[in-house]
Parts: structure tokens; C-alpha cells; sequence
């Protein structure tokens, strides 16, 4: 990815690549109770290899009012 768009984040928020990486995955709340810790940290490292700066590790799971 040698030209990785930026954009802002938000109207005054930080430059961040518009591809992100979604990292829900990554933990037990999503998928297997079983994760690997060296595989996720490993495409964590890819990813920022890349060029890529957006990490998505939103909490999806909230509970409402």
C-alpha cells in the first residue's frame, strides 16, 4: 500500500488511514473463547507496517439505558 489515503477523523480530530483494521476478533467477546495472542498482535504489526494507523477496538457490546 504505497499510497494509503489519509483522512480526519471527525471535523478537528487526528490524520488516520481510511482503511482501518477491525479488531473485535482479536478478543474472546467475539468469536472463539480461544485467541491467538501472537497471531493478532502479529497483523496488528502488519497493519501499522502498512501504513495503517486506524484501529477499530470500539466496545459494540454496551448495554443501553
Amino acid at each position: 500500500m504505497k499510497n494509503l489515503e489519509m483522512i480526519n477523523l471527525g471535523n478537528n480530530g487526528p490524520l488516520v488511514s481510511k482503511l482501518g483494521l477491525g479488531c473485535m476478533r482479536m478478543s474472546s467477546v467475539w468469536g472463539s473463547a480461544h485467541q491467538d495472542e501472537a497471531e493478532s498482535i502479529a497483523t496488528i504489526n502488519e497493519a501499522l507496517d502498512k501504513g495503517i494507523n486506524f484501529l477499530n477496538t470500539g466496545d459494540l457490546l454496551r448495554r443501553r439505558s
